[in-house]
């Protein structure tokens, strides 16, 4: 069976960038048993520590995409983000607006694999972990890789998103 397009996306992406795990090889999305839609769900299916699991989480920034890649132990302070970045309005985004700029759903959401680049925001709270786990595009799609990792693939900028 051929994987989703999402998770094609995402993996070509990766493949492109050379994307890598914690332990230096290729960075490979992996079908879970099930669809996994919060960190906590995500953290149990792979057996790490749901701080290590990067939420991807899309925000409507004055109209433009944002996106954030958190840590899931913790809650993104959209104020304090938006007065870091110099944001007037940072609110969550709707499934309709998410899926017009990343061609994804709500909870499978991926750091790459978008039709074109987002803005992005790295929390430096993943920085605890020797390898993350993100999104790959589909609800049941992970991959992991590193926070070093995170912010070269996305050209993100990291911050304290907390």
């Amino acid at each position: 069976m051929q994987p989703h397009p999402n998770v094609q996306a995402v993996q070509r992406a990766l493949d492109e960038a050379g994307a890598r795990d914690g332990s230096g090889e290729a960075s490979l999305v992996r079908l879970l048993p099930d669809a996994v839609h919060t960190a906590a769900a995500a953290a149990e299916a792979l057996g790490v520590a749901v701080g290590a699991i990067a939420n991807s989480l899309i925000f409507d920034a004055d109209g433009a995409p944002l996106l954030v890649l958190t840590s899931g132990a913790h809650r993104v302070d959209t104020a304090g983000l938006a007065a870091t970045l110099g944001v007037t309005r940072l609110r969550r985004a709707t499934p309709e607006f998410v899926k017009q700029h990343t061609g994804q759903v709500i909870g499978g959401v991926a750091p790459v694999g978008h039709p074109t680049p987002l803005r992005t925001v790295v929390d430096t709270a993943l920085t605890r972990y020797d390898e993350v786990w993100a999104a790959g595009g589909v609800p049941r799609a992970v991959f992991p890789t590193t926070y070093a990792e995170l912010l070269r693939i996305t050209a993100g900028a990291p911050a304290e998103v907390a």
